[in-house]
C-alpha cells in the first residue's frame, strides 16, 4: 500500500469525533465511510464530517471496498463484535482499548487476525506518544538503572448515574477498562507481564468497580507497581518509574505528557520535551494513525509499538484484577475468567 489510507470509522461517539477530526488533518489520510446501528446516527456523522458514505451496520462498512482499515470506536463490549466483522470482511483495524471484555474475546481477535495475515492493533495512544517512547528509551539504556518500582493512576470525580455506561456492567462499565487500563499498560510497558497481581476494589451496586488499587509483582526482578483507577476520586493522574540510580516523573496526564523530568542520582533534573509537541498535539491521535498507516505501507500485520502479545498480556492482567475484586459481566463465570491466568 502506498500514498493514502482510507479509513473507515465505527461508531460514532466522542471518541470517534476525536479520532476523525485528527484523520482530517493529516494530509495522508482519507475518511471514506462511517458505520453506526442506525442509519440516521452514521448520516449525521457524515454530514458532519464531509464523509461520503454512510452505513447503518458494521457490515456495510466492513465490505466497502474503498476502505483500506477500519477505526473500531465502540463501547468495549462490542469490540469483539466489530474488530471480528472487519477482519472477516478482509480489513486491517484499529481497535479502542481496553481491546476487549476479556482476554478470550481478545485471544480470538488475535488469531482471527494471524490466521487471514491482516493487520490489527490494539488503540493505545500512549505507546505511540514521542514522551512516552522517549521516556521508555532511556529507562531502557540505563538511565534509572534497574527498576524498582513503578506507581500510576487515573481517577475522575464523577459522580456517574446508576444508568451512566461507566456504571453499566453489560457494556464492560468501571474504572478499571476505561481508565484502569492506562496504569496498568504503563507498567506493562516497562516491565511486562506480571507474575503477582493484588487488588482491592469499592464496587458498585451494579457490580462494577469505582475504586481500584492494583499491586502488580515481577519475581525475577523483585519490581513492583502500585496503581489505581476510580470513577469518584479526581485522582493526580501522574506517574513515575524509580530505579536504583535515578527516577522518572510524568506530570498529569501522565498518558500523553508535554514533558517528563528525569532525576539522575549526583545530577540536576533533566526535563525533556519535544519542539513543536504543544497542547494540540498532546491530545491528538494523530500518532497511532500514523503508526497504523506506517505498518500499512510496509507491510507489517502488528505494530512493534503496540504488539499484540503484549494486548493479550494486558488483558489478562485486566482478568485477574476483576478476578480478585468480584467484578463479572453478563455471562461470564468466575472459573472462566479465572482460566485466563491459566
Amino acid at each position: 500500500m502506498s500514498g493514502t489510507v482510507r479509513w473507515g470509522v465505527l461508531a460514532t461517539g466522542g471518541i470517534a469525533e476525536r479520532f476523525t477530526t485528527d484523520l482530517l488533518a493529516m494530509e495522508d489520510a482519507e475518511v471514506v465511510a462511517v458505520a453506526s446501528r442506525t442509519e440516521a446516527s452514521a448520516r449525521a456523522f457524515a454530514d458532519r464530517f464531509g464523509i461520503a458514505r454512510a452505513y447503518g451496520s458494521w457490515a456495510g462498512l466492513a465490505a466497502d471496498p474503498d476502505v483500506d482499515v477500519v477505526y473500531v470506536a465502540t463501547p468495549h463490549h462490542a469490540h469483539r463484535a466489530a474488530a471480528g466483522i472487519a477482519l472477516e470482511a478482509g480489513k486491517a483495524v484499529l481497535c479502542e482499548k481496553a481491546f476487549t471484555l476479556h482476554a478470550g474475546e481478545a485471544e480470538e481477535l488475535v488469531r482471527l487476525s494471524r490466521d487471514r495475515g491482516l493487520f490489527l492493533m490494539e488503540a493505545m495512544w500512549m505507546y505511540c506518544n514521542p514522551l512516552i517512547r522517549r521516556m521508555r528509551e532511556l529507562v531502557a539504556d540505563g538511565a534509572i538503572g534497574e527498576i524498582r518500582t513503578v506507581q500510576a493512576d487515573f481517577g475522575l470525580a464523577g459522580p456517574f448515574a446508576p444508568d451512566h455506561r461507566l456504571r453499566d456492567p453489560a457494556v464492560g462499565g468501571g474504572a478499571l477498562l476505561d481508565l484502569g487500563v492506562y496504569p496498568v499498560s504503563f507498567a506493562h510497558l516497562l516491565l511486562g507481564e506480571p507474575d503477582s497481581v493484588q487488588a482491592h476494589a469499592l464496587l458498585s451496586p451494579e457490580g462494577v468497580d469505582l475504586n481500584t488499587a492494583v499491586l502488580l509483582g515481577w519475581s525475577d526482578s523483585g519490581a513492583s507497581a502500585l496503581l489505581s483507577c476510580s470513577i469518584v476520586a479526581d485522582t493526580p493522574v501522574t506517574a513515575s518509574v524509580t530505579g536504583t540510580r535515578g527516577r522518572i516523573d510524568l506530570p498529569r496526564g501522565f498518558f500523553h505528557p508535554e514533558r517528563f523530568t528525569l532525576h539522575r542520582d549526583g545530577r540536576d533534573p533533566e526535563e525533556y520535551v519535544i519542539e513543536g509537541h504543544g497542547p494540540a498535539e498532546r491530545y491528538s491521535f494523530r500518532y497511532e494513525a500514523a503508526e497504523v498507516m506506517r505498518c500499512l505501507r510496509a507491510g507489517e500485520t502488528e505494530s512493534p509499538l503496540v504488539p499484540l502479545d503484549g494486548s493479550l498480556a494486558v488483558m489478562r492482567t485486566l482478568d485477574a484484577v476483576r478476578d480478585r475484586v468480584g467484578v463479572r459481566y453478563p455471562g461470564e463465570h468466575r472459573a472462566e475468567l479465572a482460566a485466563t491466568r491459566a
